[in-house]
């Protein structure tokens, strides 16, 4: 039997809900509370105090329910409706007027301003609202998929659990989670009154927050978020001004240093003004976001690869140091690349404390005459990669003498080799030490296979003990599961969970099974146009190395190392193993609707789109077996135009390609 609740106790949760949510609105997002906090504890305990006796009333938007109880066991993959893609980067006033040129030459004689907002030094995560509730919250992951973290976003309180008005119930959110300088600097206190290692910079740290499974930690670090992009179906946004201007309307948290800019000039003098204020903010930034304000724009701009056309990012000069070269030693990685390192006497950069530096290549340590026991300068590469910017040769001691390239690999003494059109040295002994473990850190990596729990630290001890051998074998840490327990540092749970997530990997996609083998030149891209194009692992074996140059996209490089890969026996033997622990070596495209208008075709893409916005065509296309590339040439199949089409209609009468309408466009979805 049901009881009925008092609609006085309804009214009271209600508005109770309504003036906590208020109170942290003004503490969090305007940083102007009008309650104490004696008062606000007094009403959440309130409402935990009816919540309990009236367990009816509790609803997920609840300000009581924003700390879970309950650790999180696995973050679930969201596939994200609108990808969210990463900006091309810019470094001096230049490259923002090239960035101009652009737009003008798309554009024509059409009109346009920018906006130009802070780029935070933090990690974008996508926020999903259902009837005005948070539902969903997923980090950005490889832009097309991320992690759930639904449960930690509810921990930061800036964040509202429910939002929205008449007008507007469902819609997304993207911004940036974060920490404060002070709040980061107070973990590293508490860490180090624990005796644990110090985090090395408050990015990586919140980035590693919102992955932690117990959302009461999550809870304790502070962790902030700011928005900066609201879509939504049930309203017209016509700038991303007006987005802006709408989040902070529904009490989203909206950092207030944004401005509508009419010229690149302008956009310049905002970059110089926040540079000259950077240092004083409370949180990290490391450059400028200018985009261009109208959304039809944006959309006839479109994108290229995994950028927009319409957006980029200007990065701030790097933060600069001296110090001490103590050594110069070669590391070798997974494709038997060598590359120098410089071991520095430490210093403190830009966030934190750097004692190793790149030195990218022999050459490079040549041209720059760097040597063991030189002081030198040393930069973060926007912001995060440091490297030596140069030598201070004016304090090098008389004995020092030229770095000598080795002839040797340093961890297996094979000779080592240097094709003639590049750089890099290599290490050809496929069984180095240093490149089996370079390959395994590869396959498990969170773009590979993502297997949590298989960090560097696990690795070495599961070589050392002859549990793994290749990456093959990781599939069959099952069987060893009692030998793995005797170990020191290995419970129960921490095993199982690693096993869960090897045998949780078995579910990533044929193009994700790909990137993990570690061919060289192959990256997420190329896999996945490789992957979906062959459509299983025995096609791209049988196929010849013209076979794979006439993909589009794929070059000379690519395809002599891809068709060298699948000619090596071990390499087809690690496939035959992984393919009996039930990895997928074919394309999830098969098991999509056939359609043969799109198979292997290349869509251009340009102009307004009526009926579809951009990505969602571009998602049909790709979800029938075809392309979309950003530019017309020979290869491309159709051209699908809209309004204000601007030059491509030209280059595509230039070259012969067919150019399609809106009704043509549908018609090939319907012809099967």
């Amino acid at each position: 039997m049901k009881l009925s609740i008092p609609a006085d106790i309804i009214r009271k949760v209600n508005l109770l809900r309504e003036k906590i949510s208020d109170a942290d609105y003004r503490y969090y997002v305007l940083a102007d509370p009008d309650i104490d906090d004696f008062k606000y504890d007094m009403m959440l305990k309130e409402l935990s105090e009816l919540e309990r006796k009236f367990p009816a009333v509790i609803t997920t938007d609840s300000p009581t329910q924003r700390v879970s109880g309950e650790p999180t066991k696995i973050f679930k993959t969201v596939q994200h409706k609108i990808p969210m893609l990463s900006l091309t980067n810019s470094y001096n006033f230049s490259e923002l007027t090239d960035f101009d040129n652009r737009i003008k030459n798309i554009l024509g004689n059409n009109k346009y301003e920018f906006v130009c907002e802070l780029k935070f030094d933090g990690l974008a995560v996508s926020l999903i609202y259902e009837n005005g509730k948070l539902t969903t919250a997923a980090t950005r992951g490889d832009g097309y998929q991320g992690d759930d973290v639904t449960q930690n976003i509810k921990t930061i309180r800036s964040v509202p659990l429910s939002a929205g008005n008449n007008k507007i119930k469902n819609f997304e959110v993207r911004g940036e989670v974060f920490f404060n300088k002070s709040d980061f600097i107070k973990i590293n206190e508490e860490q180090e009154l624990k005796g644990e290692k110090l985090f090395a910079n408050a990015r990586n740290t919140a980035a590693g927050t919102l992955k932690l499974k117990d959302s009461a930690i999550v809870a304790s670090r502070a962790l902030k978020f700011f928005s900066y992009f609201l879509y939504t179906a049930e309203t017209s946004i016509r700038t991303h001004t007006d987005s802006i201007q709408l989040l902070e309307k529904l009490k989203f948290p909206v950092n207030k240093y944004y401005e509508k800019s009419g010229s690149i000039e302008k956009v310049r003098e905002f970059c110089d003004r926040i540079e000259t204020v950077r240092d004083s903010l409370p949180y990290d930034i490391d450059g400028v976001v200018v985009k261009v304000n109208s959304v039809e724009q944006q959309q006839i701009l479109g994108s290229v690869s995994r950028s927009p056309r319409w957006a980029i990012a200007y990065k701030f000069k790097a933060k600069e140091a001296e110090t001490k070269i103590l050594s110069i030693e070669c590391q070798v990685g997974r494709t038997g690349t060598v590359t120098p390192v410089a071991n520095l006497q430490p210093v403190f950069l830009a966030g934190s404390t750097i004692s190793r530096a790149t030195l990218h290549n022999f050459d490079e340590i040549k041209r720059k005459d760097i040597r063991e026991g030189d002081y030198v300068k040393i930069e973060k590469g926007g912001d995060v990669i440091p490297k030596v910017l140069s030598v201070i040769k004016e304090r090098r001691e008389k004995i020092s003498k030229p770095f000598t390239v080795p002839r040797k690999c340093p961890v297996c003494s094979t000779k080592l080799e240097k094709p003639e059109d590049e750089v890099y040295y290599y290490c050809p002994n496929y069984n180095c030490p240093s490149q089996i473990k370079g390959r395994i850190e590869h396959f498990v990596s969170r773009n590979a296979m993502n297997i949590e729990g298989l960090g560097e630290s696990i690795i070495d001890i599961f070589i050392k003990n002859g549990f793994i051998k290749n990456y093959s074998d990781i599939y069959g840490l099952h069987g060893k599961k009692e030998e793995i327990l005797k170990l020191e540092r290995f419970g129960l749970k921490s095993v199982e969970n690693i096993l869960s997530a090897i045998e949780e990997s078995k579910n990533k996609p044929f193009d994700k099974v790909l990137f993990a083998l570690g061919i060289r030149h192959i990256g997420e891209r190329t896999a996945k146009i490789l992957s979906e194009y062959f459509r299983s692992i025995d096609n791209l074996i049988k196929a010849t190395e013209s076979e794979i140059v006439s993909v589009y996209e794929i070059g000379p490089k690519i395809a002599g190392s891809v068709a060298g890969f699948f000619k090596n026996e071990k390499n087809l033997r690690l496939i035959d193993n992984l393919r009996k622990a039930g990895l997928k070596f074919e394309s999830e495209l098969k098991n999509k609707k056939e359609n043969k208008n799109f198979r292997n075709k290349i869509f251009v893409l340009t102009g307004t789109l009526e009926k579809y916005k951009r990505e969602e065509a571009q998602k049909i296309i790709e979800d029938y077996g075809g392309r979309t590339s950003s530019s017309v040439s020979k290869k491309t199949d159709f051209v699908r135009a809209g309004k204000e089409a601007g030059r491509k209609l030209d280059q595509a009468a230039e070259l012969g390609v067919k150019v399609i309408s809106e009704t043509e466009f549908e018609k090939m979805i319907d012809d099967a």
